[in-house]
């Protein structure tokens, strides 16, 4: 597989992996998104008990050049709570749906993090120093009696044990009715759009108390809806246009500067459907569960159940690469249906130079595709071999017909175990994919 190096294959070696290794998987400790930052310096994984956890890359190892520096924690925190609303009767999952990153400004590092109705942005700090001798305070906090105070000290700063501190600064509730599936920051590092089924909101990130509806696809009466939006992301380098997609395996790309409310689109980029596959479960399985530019901006990716499309933006009538994930699933729709499966939302992603692309499937398997040399490989992420440097063997799933050795029978694939989250690093050939409750680290074999 091509990575951010170019055409020549890269073997990939399992890294290292986080989590409990215990069959017996607590509801709250399954991941639910995860995401590198710019630098890829963090890696920051949300979970359904609604915590936080930041990994951080140790510097590489002067001594084996070899060795790429491991991702050890850097900072955990409670980024949601469980709630109830009164008014509906409706409980609200602490569950992160999604986080996203800024850029960093300062020594200071800053994300978004949001659950089904609220976002919070956190600022992560650092503190390695503690002022001491104050004038009108004991060194344990006691308060002193101000006549007793004779002399003024200076107070002067020592050296502490190096403390992580996260930190909400901005609370962006009560704007969504339906339940959050994106938020997306813009090119201007200023504002955000955040996403749920019929609506999406633009917010400044200073402003906590309002946000502008951008787009509104609820019809008056609800028994006409058709649709629903399951993504939507700002393009990378042009704050004025934003993408979202649907139920009904659309994508839509609408320009801010037209008009206030973007109802009317201005581009859209739908496959006409081939007559040949069509099916009870064609619709389930055209809805786009994930869309992302490329770095550059010129394509976008959607996800939907058995494949991943690479569209140009200068051409909606059909995308310009079409990869299987998992063709030998459809034969196996009508059973996918009935254990939900068929509803799975994988999420896709792009390495550093666009050139290749990711995306989870079952049994812990994950795909790459290589977008020039059109190779593609199937990956497992297990503990089986989890010894650092060891390289992945290449997995076959046999559809039909006489098994080969090496092969897995579509029949024998545990539908329990999938790979939903997976990402990137921005810079480098190392990949964070999430099994249900355990973080995989992988990297390129380095010569």
């Amino acid at each position: 597989m091509a990575g951010a190096g170019g055409g020549n294959d890269i073997q990939w070696c399992f890294s290292q992996v986080k989590g409990a290794v215990d069959d017996d998987v607590a509801e709250a400790d399954i991941i639910s998104t995860v995401e590198f930052n710019h630098s890829g310096e963090l890696l920051a994984t949300g979970d359904k008990g609604g915590r936080v956890v930041i990994f951080q890359q140790e510097q590489e190892n002067k001594t084996q050049s070899h060795s790429r520096g491991e991702y050890n924690v850097y900072s955990t925190f409670q980024s949601h709570e469980p709630e109830f609303d009164y008014l509906k009767s409706l409980e609200i999952e602490e569950k992160i749906n999604k986080i996203r990153w800024l850029p960093q400004k300062n020594a200071a590092q800053f994300l978004l993090s949001t659950n089904d109705k609220t976002i919070k942005l956190w600022k992560i700090s650092e503190r390695d120093k503690r002022p001491e001798g104050y004038n009108l305070k004991e060194e344990d906090g006691r308060y002193r009696d101000p006549t007793t105070v004779t002399t003024l000290r200076v107070p002067v700063f020592r050296p502490m044990d190096l403390m992580v501190e996260a930190s909400p600064r901005r609370i962006f509730a009560n704007a969504h009715t339906y339940h959050i599936n994106s938020i997306s920051i813009n090119s201007d590092y200023e504002t955000y759009l955040s996403a749920d089924d019929l609506r999406i909101n633009l917010w400044h990130l200073e402003i906590t108390d309002r946000s502008f509806n951008i787009v509104d696809i609820k019809p008056a009466n609800m028994e006409e809806l058709t649709e629903v939006i399951t993504a939507a992301e700002f393009h990378p380098n042009s704050c004025n246009t934003f993408v979202y997609s649907s139920s009904k395996g659309t994508i839509r790309l609408c320009d801010m500067r037209a008009s206030a409310l973007c109802d009317r689109h201005s581009k859209l980029f739908e496959e006409p459907e081939d007559p040949s596959n069509r099916s009870f479960f064609s619709e389930i399985i055209s809805s786009i569960s994930d869309v992302k530019f490329s770095h550059s901006g010129r394509y976008m990716m959607t996800r939907d159940y058995l494949s991943v499309k690479i569209w140009d933006l200068n051409m909606e009538n059909r995308p310009v690469e079409t990869y299987q994930v998992h063709e030998y699933l459809r034969s196996k729709l009508c059973s996918l249906y009935e254990n939900d499966c068929i509803f799975d939302k994988f999420e896709c992603c792009w390495n550093g130079s666009d050139s290749v692309v990711m995306t989870g499937s079952y049994n812990n398997f994950f795909r790459m595709f290589d977008r020039n040399t059109k190779r593609d490989i199937t990956l497992e992420a297990s503990r089986e071999n989890n010894k650092p440097r060891t390289v992945l063997k290449p997995r076959k799933v046999c559809a039909s017909g006489k098994r080969k050795k090496d092969e897995i029978s579509v029949d024998s694939l545990d539908f329990n175990k999938k790979i939903l989250h997976t990402a990137w690093h921005p810079k480098e050939n190392i990949i964070a994919v999430a099994t249900t409750n355990n973080l995989y680290i992988f990297q390129d074999k380095m010569n």
